[in-house]
């Protein structure tokens, strides 16, 4: 299932209410003070996050969002009612930049709640400016106004394994086969073009669309993708051998993520040869492996027409995530 990674939205926080003039009317003493209440505060704008990558698909069409407003005050020294809160829902690993100030705010952990806008405060009544000089004060003041901001979500991706690689080298088909994701997958570059996401075992696998030379100066699908593999706990190196050389190929990736960021290649790796059936030698593809385990330490080989092959990689790739 594709997923939106980012988003613009406008939020407002709620206005204060009004404080109100008003005075009190007792049997005995038509004027018996003045009971104007204070106006409540108006809602804040706050952030959760939880678990579920595909939050922000919510905000794709409807780009306004406001708090509630805080109650004017009423006679009888009633304050207003306080405006009720916004909460944006947001995956874990959200983003939020506040575009006015430039402020970022990350969403790391799972129910974890954060402020972005106040509301504002609520006005005062008239009885709230009574005192032994003034008895009758006519005064009252205005609700303030809630904080207001441009906001640019966008989410790094978190999952348990990341299946990266050159276009078409198998990875939407392989994250189908191990999750029934039914992701789109055409016999063309790019037919990926927003991350895929599926479910293993409660293990959560993604492919990263495929990346190209130059991906990390925008070519291609750009570098947008590259920046999900941050968050990604064990990587999967999806080689096809459709490639005539298999460690340029395997290059070419490792190169654009250094020059995205070098920490990434300290991630743990596991590189994987798919559409081995291209191979109908079964011994020229016995010494293919075997070639390039002298230069990596995990390599494992897969055909989406060999069910064992899917099953086999599945289990051993389960066991290193746990």
């Amino acid at each position: 299932m594709a997923f939106i990674d980012e988003v613009k939205v406008f939020v407002k926080a709620g206005n204060g209410g009004n404080g109100v003039v008003r005075w009190r009317h007792l049997k005995n003493n038509d004027m018996g003070g003045p009971s104007g209440g204070d106006g409540g505060a108006g809602g804040n704008v706050f952030a959760r996050a939880l678990r579920n990558v595909h939050l922000l698909s919510r905000y794709r069409t409807k780009k306004n969002y406001f708090a509630e407003k805080g109650g004017d005050g009423k006679k009888n020294s009633f304050h207003g009612a306080d405006g009720e809160n916004l909460e944006l829902l947001l995956p874990i690993g959200s983003i939020i930049t506040n575009l006015d100030t430039g402020k970022k705010v990350y969403l790391s952990k799972e129910g974890e709640i954060v402020l972005l806008l106040q509301g504002g405060k609520g006005g005062r009544g008239n009885e709230f400016f009574k005192s032994s000089v003034n008895t009758t004060p006519k005064k009252c003041t205005l609700g303030t106004a809630g904080q207001e901001a441009n906001f640019f979500i966008e989410v790094e991706l978190i999952a348990d394994i990341g299946f990266i690689g050159l276009p078409n080298a198998g990875k939407t088909s392989l994250l189908n086969e191990f999750t029934r994701a039914y992701a789109k997958v055409g016999d063309y570059p790019f037919t990926t073009l927003e991350p895929n996401l599926g479910e293993c075992f409660g293990y959560i696998i993604s492919d990263i669309p495929g990346l190209i030379k130059g991906a990390s100066e925008g070519k291609g699908l750009g570098h947008k993708f590259l920046r999900h593999i941050r968050r990604v706990k064990i990587l999967a190196h999806l080689i096809s051998l459709e490639n005539e050389d298999l460690i340029k190929a395997y290059n070419i990736i490792r190169s654009e993520i250094e020059k995205y960021d070098s920490e990434l290649l300290k991630k743990k790796e596991i590189v994987v040869l798919t559409k081995t059936d291209i191979i109908e030698n079964k011994a020229q593809l016995k010494k293919i492996i075997a070639k390039m385990k002298k230069y990596f330490k995990t390599v494992k080989a897969v055909s989406l027409y060999d069910n064992k092959s899917i099953k086999t990689l599945q289990e051993f790739i389960l066991k290193q995530i746990k």
